[in-house]
């Protein structure tokens, strides 16, 4: 019987849950240091028990840390010093580089696994937990060099058993790579759901005119503040440049309609419309 830990049950590590408790020979603890989410976990029956961080770490084979990004950099440390030598630990945060650091000269961090399923949706807390949310999905994980062989093999089997295909890459390339497709996204969500409020103060019109492109588009200024804000922050630097790139985009189109330029605004769609070769490609992968 393998024992796995989660250590936040939460969307992600609710789901992880849902899909690791269905699977033979696998026995999943729960630990969350809200006593809500607790409770909700043991009515949902996402998890097989709930323990206190310290209980579930004793005979955990597994420790799967789903927690935001910088209580994951302040609790990792702690757990690879708590758990048994063979014990794999990993952590599923959205950022990667200075978790990474915090624990690079620890003398557990072989033990340690970076990884970043990417998966999500906008809704969180452990009500927002589903099954086969990583099914077909891609997982990150970084510097493996740095990982034991055999707690990478494991992980790597851990997401290939709900589902994932495991790519990996630096720390610093995940986090540089995440801010334009990911960060950023969550960025203009937010911005766009800003600018219609601003904007348009009747709520009932917003409602009536709103369309399943204005729908998909600000859907991810639902998703949690809590969660969010450590994710930006801590990936300021690069997120920065992103930023910086796609303000002079909405210059540029600005200007272009300032003008009433069509042949420099069909050009800059035109260009956009490109995209959909890249995305073709990454759905054939």
């Amino acid at each position: 019987m393998t024992r796995v830990t989660i250590i936040g049950l939460g969307l992600i590590g609710g789901s992880l849950a849902l899909d690791l408790k269905s699977q033979l020979n696998i026995s999943v603890t729960g630990v969350d240091n809200n006593p809500s989410n607790l409770q909700l976990a043991s009515e949902l029956n996402l998890v097989d028990k709930v323990q206190s961080l310290d209980d579930s770490l004793v005979n955990a084979d597994i420790v799967i840390i789903a927690i935001p990004v910088d209580s994951i950099e302040d609790l990792l440390p702690q757990i690879l010093d708590k758990v048994n030598e063979t014990t794999v630990v990993l952590d599923v945060g959205s950022t990667k580089t200075d978790i990474c650091k915090a624990v690079r000269s620890h003398p557990n961090r072989r033990q340690y696994v970076a990884a970043h399923p990417l998966a999500g949706t906008e809704y969180s807390g452990p009500q927002a937990a589903i099954t086969g949310l990583f099914r077909g999905k891609k997982n990150i994980i970084c510097d493996k060099e740095l990982s034991d062989p055999e707690a990478v093999t494991l992980t790597t089997k851990l997401f290939n058993s709900i589902g994932m295909q495991t790519y990996y890459l630096s720390s610093e390339s995940h986090d540089k790579h995440l801010a334009y497709v990911s960060h950023l996204s969550h960025i203009t969500s937010f911005t766009l759901s800003l600018t219609v409020l601003d904007i348009e103060k009747d709520d009932e019109q917003i409602l009536n005119l709103a369309s399943t492109g204005f729908d998909s588009t600000v859907r991810l200024a639902k998703s949690n503040p809590k969660t969010w804000t450590p994710i930006l922050v801590k990936n300021n630097e690069h997120l920065s440049l992103a930023i910086g790139q796609y303000i002079e985009h909405l210059q540029e189109f600005k200007r272009a309609l300032e003008q009433e330029d069509r042949a420099h605004t069909e050009a800059l769609m035109l260009k956009a419309n490109t995209i959909k070769h890249l995305l073709n490609k990454s759905e054939k992968l």
